[in-house]
């Protein structure tokens, strides 16, 4: 691996403790003594458990620190009282087969000074083997528990902190806590999120938000999974909790910004015959491959994807999830704030399974009755243990929003996989020697014809540039590859059209805003603000550790400016608003469990 590469090796020190700042959220760390969180002398404790003692300690200091009632809940927002809180009202609702209101604070807040009188009045004897321990072997162990949890100064087991560019969230739970934690602790950048992804789909489609929202409600919802109907759910109220007045159809709605714009609306136009212009049918996004046996180094999969999108989009695509689910694989993946799913679908789960894809470009298709992709997405992530699992998954209610080109591999088999979806065709291919490359072109001839409007042999497009430029990177390497090739192949500037190097929109690293002339097959204008604004490898060895290394902004190092280009291209003006810089960082190492560096470790080096 490249020296500049950096992962935090070395053992945590103190808690990584979230400092909620306006629209800001940043983590430190600290040493904490077990003692520090109490105001005052006390009378002596009853005997009670290392945990107890813990949570209780943290409680008097919320409550010395709470200036009125509204504060003081707040504050358990940050502690595990709200959290066991929301799990004993699902409880309540759920025995008396009730359906949950869609707000319910006054109701929560009840229940959360409920919990805390029921712990601050624990029997103080019990019976378990903790207290037979030494009075020496006690407060080693409540040390240690401080030292090494979280449940002291975050919101439950959920914690947050910023990397190199990027945005680290641990999550895990039931559905609900783990859209709770998702809520709160990304409230900021939700929020932000939002702003842009919804001035992006009002103004590619000339709808308002409100038909979104209306798509949401009785289109989407109804074919939600209860898990993630629920996980949603908590999103809506973590953000509530942190100050931010989202309901659920915006959440909803926010959550298929990649397929209601460019699969629903051209499908609904088409359908109505509206005069109205329209979304026209997906581009598609991405460059990625998958290799495996002879072709790479170690005989062992390798896996690389660039995420292509808007650099609106780009410059928030920037969190790295770690969810360990009630139910299914632990997912560790690259995401946007405020989707359950990757959405540029990067990541591997505990059941060893290795996930990215690119989107099928010029497609055309809709099924109002299907279910959502990103609910079909996040469940395959976290639900599959193999590729035949994947395609299942994927294929229960599959409506053809963001149609893809899944590649796959299993390292517990070393074998991968293209799964190339539609609506009314799908193919899988599968090998344990050979490679897989996507840059949005159909490989399916039936997908081909009857789906799209894909032209497979003219050069000149971006997707059959990319195509031919994989085939070439990867043959000319064979036996070579590993994660560092990986890196550089995701950086790559040569325009095979015009066999030169130049960063455009036909180059593995896509840059929009230096397209001179709109390409075939595309109706992107000249200079879009769009291409390859991340990229991400892992390979076998990674996977089974669940680490990869990431790069935020474009994987070839450069940085984009926002004020210059839109001076320089006022045509673009509209995104005004919404356009910031998109500043390259460092290649860096992320791996589950992962928690901020100590200040006191030197700086990575930067490229």
């Amino acid at each position: 691996m490249n020296s500049d590469r950096t992962l935090e090796s070395s053992p945590r020190r103190g808690s990584a403790r979230a400092q909620l700042d306006g629209a800001s959220l940043t983590v430190r760390a600290h040493t904490r003594h077990p003692e520090s969180c109490r105001s005052g002398p006390t009378a002596p404790e009853p005997k009670r458990s290392a945990q107890t003692r813990g949570v209780l300690s943290g409680l008097r200091f919320l409550i010395a620190s709470a200036k009125n009632f509204d504060k003081f809940y707040s504050d358990m927002v940050t502690s595990r009282i709200l959290p066991i809180s929301l799990e004993i009202k699902d409880r309540i609702f759920s025995t008396l087969s009730l359906k949950p209101p869609s707000t319910h604070r006054t109701f929560e807040k009840f229940l959360a000074v409920l919990t805390l009188l029921a712990l601050v009045t624990l029997t103080p004897a019990s019976t378990n083997a903790a207290n037979t321990r030494s009075k020496k072997a006690q407060p080693r162990a409540l040390a240690a528990q401080l030292h090494n949890s979280t449940f002291d100064d975050q919101l439950g087991p959920a914690y947050r902190f910023n990397w190199n560019g990027w945005i680290y969230v641990h999550l895990q739970g039931a559905p609900h806590d783990i859209g709770v934690q998702h809520g709160y602790l990304l409230a900021p950048e939700i929020a932000d999120a939002y702003g842009a992804v919804r001035l992006e789909m009002t103004h590619q489609s000339n709808r308002n938000w409100d038909f979104f929202r209306r798509a949401a409600q009785q289109m989407l919802w109804p074919k939600i999974d209860p898990e993630y109907q629920a996980e949603l759910q908590g999103i809506v109220d973590g953000l509530q909790d942190h100050g931010v007045k989202l309901d659920l159809w915006d959440i909803v709605a926010f959550n298929a910004f990649s397929e209601l714009p460019d699969y629903y609306v051209p499908w609904l136009d088409r359908r109505t015959r509206t005069e109205i212009p329209h979304a026209f049918p997906s581009e598609g996004h991405c460059s990625a491959f998958v290799a495996t046996g002879s072709w790479t180094k170690d005989h062992q999969i390798v896996m690389a994807h660039n995420n292509w999108t808007t650099y609106i989009e780009g410059a928030r695509w920037k969190i790295i999830f770690d969810i360990v689910p009630q139910k299914g694989y632990r997912i560790f993946m690259d995401g946007f704030p405020g989707a359950i799913a990757s959405d540029d679908d990067f990541g591997v789960n505990s059941a060893g399974m290795m996930i990215t894809e690119t989107t099928i470009a010029n497609f055309e298709g809709w099924d109002p009755n299907g279910k959502a992709e990103f609910v079909r997405a996040r469940k395959a992530m976290q639900y599959a243990a193999s590729i035949d699992d994947y395609v299942k998954i994927m294929l229960d209610g599959n409506n053809g929003g963001y149609a893809n080109d899944w590649l796959l591999g299993d390292r517990k088999t070393n074998e991968i996989a293209r799964f190339e979806l539609g609506l009314k065709h799908y193919k899988v291919w599968r090998t344990t020697d050979g490679y897989y490359s996507g840059a949005n072109f159909p490989s399916d001839p039936d997908v081909m014809k009857d789906e799209t409007t894909f032209d497979p042999v003219n050069p000149a497009t971006g997707p059959n540039a990319r195509r031919i430029r994989w085939d070439q990177l990867i043959t000319e390497n064979k036996g070579k590859i590993d994660v560092t090739l990986g890196e550089v192949f995701l950086a790559d500037h040569y325009d095979t059209f015009e066999k030169k190097d130049d960063p455009n929109k036909r180059t593995l690293c896509g840059h929009g805003e230096n397209q001179r002339e709109a390409l075939p097959g595309s109706t992107a204008r000249p200079y879009d603000p769009s291409g390859a604004v991340q990229g991400k490898v892992m390979d076998s060895q990674m996977a089974q550790a669940m680490e990869f290394v990431a790069r935020i902004g474009h994987p070839c190092g450069t940085n984009f400016d926002a004020a210059k280009f839109l001076a320089d291209h006022p045509e673009f003006s509209w995104q005004s608003p919404v356009l910031t810089d998109m500043d390259a960082g460092p290649w860096s190492a992320f791996r589950i469990g992962q928690h901020a560096q100590p200040p006191s470790d030197p700086d990575p080096a930067k490229n």
